[in-house]
């Protein structure tokens, strides 16, 4: 029987009990639907993650994490919370410190991303991670115009629309939701570029 080693030899008894690990969903908008970043490891997918080393920051192993396993560096997730179900990890005992970050679909380019909705059967309790990373995500663009700035500083009403729409289905009409979201904005003297008909007017956030 092989034993399972990570990617520096260790094996899972070399780390401290329980072992703690974190994983992080990064959350886009690409062609219109939500998506998250996974890795294929051992021919299942997962969430970029690793196990904390000793010595090591929880913010430090995230950030290692998304540098080896998809080559981001220079992004800050927050901490969703900890997943530590008994039976979460089949290879012993493993608590997890989720964490999230939205970003820009430009910053995860060559990365692989799948349509939440698609981030099924992925590895341990991932699919569960993934939900709440959504839902939090939801919250945070309920009431604000793109919190995450996946649009930049200055977008269409109607480009923002799509965005949130994107991230919640159940985001209000576009002209409900124009009405709702200029009083959070201002109007630029930019007029957006390379479009065909009447161009519309830029925005920013407040």
């Amino acid at each position: 029987m092989t034993v399972w080693t990570d990617d520096n030899g260790k094996r899972l008894i070399d780390y401290p009990r329980p072992s703690v690990a974190v994983d992080t969903a990064l959350l886009t908008v690409r062609d219109e639907k939500l998506c998250v970043a996974v890795v294929d490891r051992e021919g299942s997918r997962r969430l970029p993650g690793t196990f904390l080393h000793e010595g090591e920051l929880l913010a430090e192993a995230v950030e290692r994490s998304l540098r080896q396993r998809v080559g981001l560096r220079g992004v800050i997730p927050r901490q969703l919370r900890t997943f530590d179900a008994i039976d979460r990890d089949n290879r012993g005992r493993v608590l997890t410190v989720a964490h999230m970050v939205a970003l820009p679909q430009e910053r995860l380019t060559g990365i692989d991303v799948i349509p939440v909705d698609e981030a099924v059967g992925l590895d341990f309790d991932h699919d569960f991670i993934v939900a709440e990373a959504v839902a939090a995500l939801r919250r945070a663009y309920a009431d604000h115009p793109d919190p995450a700035w996946l649009l930049g500083e200055c977008f269409t009403v109607l480009d923002l629309h799509r965005t949130h729409l994107a991230i919640d289905p159940a985001t209000a009409h576009k002209d409900t939701f124009r009405r709702a979201m200029l009083r959070l904005l201002v109007e630029t003297e930019r007029m957006e570029e390379g479009t065909v008909g009447k161009p519309a007017r830029l925005f920013r956030r407040a």
